[in-house]
């Protein structure tokens, strides 16, 4: 005839400790992810500034890419 009351509410209980689990897990996970995301922006922010210095550093002309000579 079905299940009784109680051992549907258990089920559900469960299948909601799981949910609840995975849910700490992916944000466990976004949260790593945004960390990463702002350690890499910060190493990209720093290339670029020494990049921008290296260059006010070239002497002139040298700062445009010259073709191969086998172009």
């Amino acid at each position: 005839m079905g299940t009784e009351p109680e051992t549907r509410l258990t089920e559900v209980e469960l299948k909601l400790m799981d949910q609840e689990q995975a849910i700490a897990d992916l944000s466990d996970m976004v949260n790593k992810q945004w960390q990463l995301i702002e350690n890499l922006t910060a190493q990209l922010t720093s290339a670029k500034s020494r990049i921008v210095t290296l260059e006010s550093h070239m002497p002139e002309g040298a700062q445009q890419a010259e073709k191969p000579p086998h172009y």
